[in-house]
């Protein structure tokens, strides 16, 4: 057909190779007129000015229009489809990088507080020059192939300490310390007090003593060797050479002595009678030991020699409250001008292996005076007045019982009273299931006293009993929220310091010997 302008039209719809005559028409979607790609496809390009005004020249333009059925087939939810997947990729990439990340850091963590509390604990054990020369033979083992597999961490400890580095080839790490002192501190009356107390009360007594010497040792550079069942073993002068050796032990020894009293006294609360009594034995002696580590299942850091030997007969020799020391330890304090430190010992030690000796004791003034503090004080080389003497060294028994003002009896009054206390709040918290018991207790007081009666009649029952519950019984042992108050401990305290002042001065039976009752 001709359109507006004498052109004639023909639509067809073309679908691949298939071709569809619409009509004579132009039947395209108006919507894709801006989508239209239009070329001429025949064009004889003879100039109508030469030909007549009746012949017509043919021109054939094409012109192509998208439609609604080709959009529909391109349309496709597939982009976000792909898109969603990549998005859910990056982000599954991410969370992995994320957790691994984590996980990494965590292990590295972990490794790392294993490896600072390994170094600690070999600090503990090893001297730092020691130390580190363990660590030195597991790098070069490590670096020769001779490493050993053990647990899985930065640092197998078990094959440098424990033996298995042997099969190396590794020389032991030895040393002779041609000078150096011995400490033993042996505690007194410890036996048997152990045997009548609970596990726990052992270990708090002796981790409170062993730590406070433990921070005596780090204050006066001596290095605490090992505790052997109840005796504290240390030496100054290794594994630094010290000059001064000989005076830092017997100023160690003569603070852990202190210590030992003050410590004690304090326990006594807490741990009962002749908590106190207990006492520090100690010896020592000069001279050089070979020391090292002694590979195999627990290996530590240890002496030998005989004067490690000797310092154990100068502890074992020894009198409570009193430090002992050999004849070479006084030579060299005497060499250091401290011979008014030490007064000798009227009787001879027999000493296995050597016979007698002639031994010292060390003086327990309030502190050890250096010789520049002596000769302001009292000339060279002597003490002032308050020096002791050996006759007159030991304490009185009031400086012995009294600390921060408070007596023997005073003491075991307030272990009594920890001791009933902690017996009336379990009796106070088994109580909580009884309702109306201060209603129940008033109306029997009211009862009690009634004219017409006998003594045995006036007793009557008047706390319901309940029956016994073996977890509820637990469960109050674990509790620690119930407290009888104030007002009821001094109460409580005030009837024991009572009693306490009714019992005589006998020595089979007095409040001392109640209060150990009380304990068992």
């Amino acid at each position: 057909s001709l359109d507006e302008s004498d052109r004639y039209v023909l639509t067809y719809q073309v679908d691949g190779p298939n071709v569809v005559f619409l009509g004579e028409a132009d039947l395209h979607d108006p919507q894709y007129d801006d989508l239209v790609v239009s070329e001429v496809f025949v064009d004889l390009h003879i100039d109508q000015l030469l030909l007549s005004e009746e012949t017509c020249v043919p021109v054939v333009n094409v012109h192509v229009y998208p439609s609604a059925s080709l959009e529909d087939s391109f349309q496709t939810d597939k982009d976000i489809i792909y898109t969603a997947t990549l998005i859910v990729i990056f982000g599954f990439t991410c969370l992995v990088f994320v957790l691994y990340d984590y996980s990494v850091g965590r292990r590295q963590r972990t490794v790392m507080d294993r490896v600072v509390n390994q170094d600690r604990i070999v600090s503990d054990v090893f001297p730092t020059a020691i130390r580190d020369r363990l660590y030195e033979n597991q790098a070069k083992n490590a670096m020769n192939g001779n490493h050993i597999a053990g647990d899985d961490g930065p640092l197998d400890l078990d094959d440098t300490f424990y033996g298995r580095s042997n099969a190396t080839g590794s020389a032991p790490l030895a040393d002779l310390f041609p000078s150096v002192t011995v400490v033993f501190a042996d505690l007194v009356g410890f036996t048997a007090w152990s045997s009548a107390r609970e596990p726990h009360h052992v270990f708090i007594l002796l981790e409170t003593i062993y730590g406070a010497f433990d921070k005596l040792a780090y204050r006066h550079g001596v290095f605490k060797v090992e505790t052997v069942g109840d005796c504290y073993v240390a030496a100054a002068g290794l594994p630094d050479p010290a000059d001064d050796h000989a005076v830092v032990a017997c100023r160690f020894a003569r603070d852990c002595l202190k210590k030992m009293k003050d410590a004690t006294l304090k326990l006594e609360i807490s741990l009962g009678p002749d908590t106190s009594d207990l006492d520090l034995r100690t010896g020592i002696h000069s001279g050089q030991v070979t020391a090292g580590v002694l590979r195999g299942q627990r290996s530590r850091f240890q002496l030998f020699g005989d004067t490690v030997n000797t310092a154990a007969r100068m502890e074992s020799g020894g009198e409570p409250s009193r430090i002992q020391i050999s004849q070479v330890t006084a030579d060299l304090l005497e060499e250091a001008g401290l011979s008014s430190w030490m007064i000798p010992r009227n009787t001879k030690v027999f000493v296995k292996g050597k016979g007698e000796m002639q031994t010292y004791w060390v003086r327990r003034s309030k502190r050890l005076i250096n010789p520049k503090e002596a000769n302001q004080k009292a000339g060279m080389g002597t003490l002032d007045e308050e020096a002791e003497t050996e006759g007159s060294s030991e304490r009185s028994e009031d400086d012995n019982n009294e600390i921060e003002g408070m007596n023997k009896t005073e003491r075991l009054v307030e272990y009594n009273v920890e001791v009933l206390a902690s017996l009336l709040e379990q009796i106070v918290d088994s109580r909580g299931g009884v309702v109306n018991q201060i209603q129940i207790l008033s109306n029997a007081e009211k009862k009690i006293g009634m004219g017409g009666r006998t003594v045995l009649e006036e007793f009557t029952p008047v706390i319901p009993l309940r029956r016994f519950d073996a977890e509820e019984l637990e469960r109050r042992q674990r509790a620690t929220t119930v407290s009888i108050g104030e007002e009821a401990k001094y109460q409580l305290r005030n009837f024991i310091f009572t009693i306490s002042g009714m019992y005589p001065e006998n020595a089979f039976h007095n409040f001392e010997h109640a209060s150990h009752v009380t304990a068992s």
